[in-house]
Formats: C-alpha cells, structure tokens, sequence
C-alpha cells in the first residue's frame, strides 16, 4: 500500500502540472480514489489500536501474574505494534496530502477553495 500511495501521488501531482488533464475527470477519480484511502486509514487504525491492546495486556498479564513465559509474545507484538504505527502514520500524512491535491483539483474544476478565503 505504501508504494501504490507514493504513486497514486506522483501521479496526481504530475496531472495538476498539465494544463491539458481533464480536470473534472480527475476530480471524480480522485473522490472515489480517496474514499478507498479512507477505508484503509480506518482498517489500519483498528488493527493498530488492537495490536496496542493486545501489548498492554499481555505486560499486564506478565506483571501481574509473574508469567514471564509470555515475554516473548509481548515482544513480538510490541515489534508489530511499531510497524503498524509507522505505517499508520505514513496512511494519515499522505491522506492528509491528498486532501490538499483535492483542493488544487477542485480549485482548477470550479475556480476556487477554501484556500481561496
């Protein structure tokens, strides 16, 4: 996902720089391109706050009960819990990214954003 993010960008980038791009073509092609970013930010969000769940309770579980047979399931769970955080924070920059493209391609289809005010 992070390489089709990277050029899912490149590419509506290099179509704000041609002033010869359909522009409310575009516009509706990124509308819909954005609500599947959106259902994939809101995926990986649940998963990351499940694996945060998961560490937590296992350190409990390993403090409280004294079962350090659990260690290295909390380990590997914590290893997860960063990857899907680095991840998660690469989906939430380049939505937000996205965004602000929208408002450039909505810009050029209608003349004007909230930018404009």
């Amino acid at each position: 996902m992070t390489e089709y993010l990277t050029q899912y960008r490149k590419y509506i980038l290099s179509c704000l720089e041609d002033e010869d791009c359909d522009f409310s073509r575009l516009l509706d092609y990124h509308k819909e391109k954005l609500q599947h970013f959106q259902h994939e930010r809101l995926i990986h969000l649940i998963v990351t706050f499940l694996f945060g769940i998961s560490v937590i309770v296992i350190f409990v579980a390993i403090c409280v009960w004294e079962k350090v047979v659990l260690a290295p399931l909390a380990l590997i769970l914590l290893v997860m819990l960063i990857f899907y955080v680095k991840h998660y924070y690469f989906l939430e920059n380049t939505v937000q990214a996205l965004y602000k493209d929208y408002d450039a391609i909505y810009r050029k289809v209608h003349g004007f954003s909230q930018e404009d005010r």
